[in-house]
């Protein structure tokens, strides 16, 4: 899959629904903290998208494993068959807007073998905002035939982000102040992983949710040191907004890998070292 087809926009999704081979629709809106997003897509959704509920279906148990664990293979294949996720047509997740739902979704199908996965550059807000309809019909999915198989990007544990902080570049998506140890306010523990530099996620879209253009992203990227063929780690809180940043990388053109425990479960070790301030180290 080439950074060219990681996203789209909603003129090229326009165009795709009312295509030959229209791509299936996942809508995986969520809130860190708020209330269940459910209800606002009966509300109003893309026709034809069917809801996913990413605490329940694109992460396990919260635990030892991080606060948005991955999920178990065969329980997230059993979900997104129930979602009506093909084997090799299209997909297509969108979110309300902010992008890091989507991306977990994104990154979750791709990693378990998913050859056609994309985000709605800019979610359900970017859709509204270039005339697409939403539609309060309810939706009930043909079964698909989706079949997990693990392991088709890159994926980090503890012991691997270390590394990689200390023989690549490893990035950490979280707010900078979360990164310096300023304020934490999920985590029990403040602070960054040693080695590791602060790249918000939030930097990588402008004012409208959008991803900001390639080669932007391109030098951003490549200022941390991130480039292509240099080993790249991401982490954040929990594993979501750090499959943003893989997106934003993979939009840039350079391959990265997902520590999805990420902060919560590194910091739940009190035996791995932490580092405060706005320095690496």
């Amino acid at each position: 899959m080439t950074a060219k087809t990681a996203i789209l926009s909603p003129a090229e999704l326009r165009n795709e629904l009312a295509g030959a081979r229209p791509p299936v629709l996942l809508d995986v809106r969520w809130q860190l903290g708020g209330p269940d997003q459910r209800p606002a897509y009966e509300a109003g959704h893309l026709p034809g998208a069917v809801y996913v509920d990413l605490d329940r279906e694109l992460a396990g148990p919260a635990g030892s494993g991080g606060r948005h664990p991955l999920p178990d293979p065969e329980a997230f294949g059993a979900a997104m068959r129930r979602a009506g996720v093909p084997a090799d047509a299209p997909v297509v997740v969108y979110d309300g807007g902010q992008g890091w739902a989507a991306a977990r979704a994104w990154w979750l199908l791709r990693w378990t073998g998913h050859p056609n996965v994309r985000v709605l550059d800019g979610g359900l807000a970017a859709w509204t905002a270039a005339g697409g309809e939403l539609t309060a019909e309810r939706v009930i999915p043909v079964e698909g035939d989706f079949k997990p198989t693990p392991g088709a990007l890159g994926l980090l544990d503890a012991d691997a982000a270390a590394l990689r902080a200390r023989e690549g570049v490893l990035l950490d998506a979280r707010a900078g102040e979360r990164y310096r140890g300023e304020v934490e306010p999920i985590d029990p523990v403040g602070g960054h992983i040693p080695g590791a530099l602060s790249a918000p996620t939030t930097e990588n879209v402008g004012p409208d949710g959008r991803f900001l253009p390639a080669d932007a992203l391109r030098a951003r990227f490549e200022a941390l040191g991130a480039s292509e063929g240099t080993p790249v780690g991401v982490y954040c809180g929990s594993g979501v907004s750090g499959a943003h940043e893989v997106l934003a990388l993979k939009v840039a053109g350079i391959e990265s890998d997902l520590y999805a425990g990420s902060w919560s479960h590194w910091c739940a070790d009190p035996a791995r070292p932490v580092a405060t301030g706005p320095d690496p180290q």
